[in-house]
């Protein structure tokens, strides 16, 4: 059966999770991106890791991390492969652990989303979100779950990308702990009660 074959199979399958998670934090590596709007993704399994106690290590194509929950394995990464190329190392470690598209979350921002909105999601475009482009590209499908942290879109004509890769504003970073420990939530459930259960409980929170 071919990669494209396998992904297509398991995505339309509808069955509960399996006791295997992939959860995908997107963000670009190096300290000028640390806490920008771009890097929430990063932020958000950062803070997941000390509130469930556990360690990030560097292996092949970025950061990874592995965690029992309620009898479920959930294997966390952070790309270090910077946002543009981020399909690359998703493709690996499902390869790696084994794991379907209908098992991969990935967290990511959203301008198309007023800030600190959140939504979960079992498909889509990928909003010119240049991460999620790559990842269509690399497992040629969109149908994989998302989780998306709207960032807002308060920038001038032709600033998007100065915008995003841009810290938080004051106001931003108040309303911002909350918010990610709402995400951190939202993950966990994902993994142990599945997609759907899991938009009707936070979806709109």
């Amino acid at each position: 059966m071919s990669w494209f074959s396998f992904l297509k199979k398991k995505s339309d399958d509808k069955s509960p999770p399996m006791k295997k998670t992939l959860i995908v934090g997107l963000g670009n590596v190096g300290s000028e991106y640390q806490h920008t709007r771009h890097n929430i993704g990063f932020d958000i399994l950062d803070e997941l890791s000390k509130q469930e106690e556990f360690a990030f290590e560097t292996q092949k194509l970025g950061q990874v991390a592995w965690h029992k929950h309620k009898g479920r394995t959930l294997v966390f990464l952070k790309p270090n492969t910077y946002m543009n190329l981020s399909g690359k190392a998703v493709k690996y470690w499902m390869q790696q652990e084994k794991i379907s598209c209908n098992n991969v979350l990935v967290v990511t921002d959203d301008l198309n989303l007023d800030f600190g909105t959140i939504r979960m999601k079992s498909k889509g475009s990928d909003g010119g979100h240049n991460g999620l482009k790559d990842i269509q590209l690399k497992l040629q499908t969109q149908q994989y779950p998302r989780l998306r942290f709207g960032i807002g879109a308060t920038y001038q004509k032709g600033k998007q990308v100065d915008y995003v890769l841009s810290p938080w504003s004051p106001e931003e970073k108040k309303a911002l702990p909350e918010r990610i420990e709402m995400c951190g939530k939202m993950v966990l459930s994902f993994a142990t009660v599945g997609l759907q259960n899991t938009m009707n409980l936070f979806n709109g929170k």
